[in-house]
């Protein structure tokens, strides 16, 4: 039976839906940051004139986009609002926060414990992150006789189908390892897919049909495949992908991954741990501090710029 398991890290809560040595989703949150379903008394800094949208700041300091002001709402004035979509990073800016004035009562953004139901463990079953983590930070998926390029764009993110065989016969065959990582990397907004170009209608229903299956069970709204292949989906959109992350902060992402790598050394020793020079100066003190105190040992840090960022890894060595 699948169960969502939910292990809190060094800067970050990671979730996975595991049916036995399976994943089946996942999730990531970073602390700190705006979330939806935050409910926060903000201060309203610009509204535009005559219109029912503006811009709030909350007491983070971080700055929210917020429609459906009432008319009576003035700069200046403290409004109490909810979050209903997180900052996103897109590729030369950043895209603020979502808001809206709610009546309801102050409340932290739901943990995910509270979103998956999930149980809290010390830690995943080994291996089954890091699989998810290094699928997305490559942003390739091999599939039998193809493989899926991910790439996430301003306007959405594109899938890009490839492989052997004819067009149906490929876009079948993408179709199962497609719907598996549009869980596991928790992908949601606007996605288009670029299937193989089928010329036939017969052939782009049974993709559809095949498609519509795959997907029965993850909300979202779809246009039928064009006569180019493509596929649009829509989805809800509530936090940064996996994919996200890796696209627009890849060196803080791979900074956290390492010190997960550094948490689950189980040698005697100190902690040595070994990572490119970019990010060590993601690291920050708390962070080190809270490695050392989970894990009882001196922490210390060594950098390899012939490392990727990717390949940071830890070890114990003598005291």
């Amino acid at each position: 039976m699948a169960e969502w398991l939910v292990e809190h890290g060094i800067g970050e809560s990671r979730a996975l839906l595991i049916d036995g040595s399976k994943v089946l989703a996942a999730r990531l949150h970073w602390p700190g940051e705006l979330a939806a379903g935050f409910v926060e008394d903000a201060v309203l800094v610009a509204r535009s004139k005559g219109g029912a949208r503006g811009r709030a700041r909350f007491a983070s300091g971080e700055e929210a986009l917020v429609d459906r002001l009432p008319k009576d709402a003035s700069e200046g004035a403290t409004i109490r609002l909810e979050v209903t979509r997180p900052r996103m990073a897109e590729v030369g800016r950043q895209k603020l926060a979502q808001a809206r004035p709610t009546d309801e009562p102050l409340r932290p953004a739901p943990n995910l414990e509270q979103q998956t139901g999930g149980k809290v463990v010390r830690h995943f079953p080994a291996g089954l992150w890091e699989e998810v983590w290094q699928a997305a930070s490559q942003g390739t998926v091999d599939f039998a006789g193809g493989s899926l390029l991910f790439s996430v764009t301003p306007a959405m993110t594109l899938i890009d189908i490839d492989g052997e065989g004819s067009p149906r016969e490929l876009a079948l065959a993408a179709i199962p390892a497609l719907a598996n990582c549009l869980r596991q990397f928790d992908l949601g907004g606007s996605i288009g897919i670029d299937f193989p170009t089928i010329s036939d209608k017969a052939g782009r229903k049974a993709v559809d049909e095949a498609l519509s299956a795959a997907l029965a069970e993850w909300p979202h709204e779809r246009t039928a495949m064009n006569g180019f292949g493509f596929v649009q989906l829509v989805a809800r959109l509530e936090c940064p992908s996996l994919l996200h992350r890796f696209a627009q902060s890849r060196v803080a992402t791979c900074a956290r991954m390492a010190l997960r790598s550094a948490e689950l050394v189980e040698e005697p020793g100190a902690l040595l741990l070994t990572v490119h020079p970019a990010l060590k100066a993601k690291l920050k003190p708390g962070w080190l501090e809270e490695l050392a105190r989970r894990t009882g040992r001196e922490v210390r840090i060594a950098t390899d710029p012939a490392l990727a960022l990717e390949a940071g890894f830890a070890q114990a060595v003598p005291l």
